[in-house]
């Protein structure tokens, strides 16, 4: 069965920096776009960042310049560097996956179990 497990969230002070990991496990035979999402509290769900096999990214307005995504497809993982963190940023934030397992034709979306970021001022 996929799994995707996170890891790297915690507390850290405005200005500070954060990396995230998203590792995916399994029978995995590829992986298309992978990505990280944030909800705030109280809010909905939103697109932080996403990155497709072949390197492109795509980021929220709101964290252009500050974040960066990245993976690594031998391991499976992708990542989420986050730097000049703001209170703004406290969020759960969730990896997903595109995910083809051996044997099957299709790619669903994997999500991972949140991992919690406070940005305290």
């Amino acid at each position: 069965q996929v799994q995707l497990v996170e890891s790297g969230g915690g507390l850290v002070q405005a200005g500070g920096s954060l990396r995230l990991s998203c590792a995916a496990s399994g029978s995995i035979f590829s992986i298309r776009d992978m990505g990280w999402y944030r909800q705030p509290p109280g809010k909905q769900r939103e697109l932080v960042a996403s990155i497709t096999i072949r390197g492109v990214t795509n980021y929220a307005d709101s964290v252009k310049g500050r974040f960066t995504v990245s993976r690594d497809n031998a391991k499976n993982t992708v990542y989420l560097q986050m730097d000049s963190l703001k209170p703004e940023d406290t969020a759960v934030y969730y990896c997903n996956a595109e995910i083809r397992e051996y044997g099957l034709h299709k790619d669903p979306m994997y999500w991972g179990q949140g991992t919690q970021v406070t940005v305290s001022s």
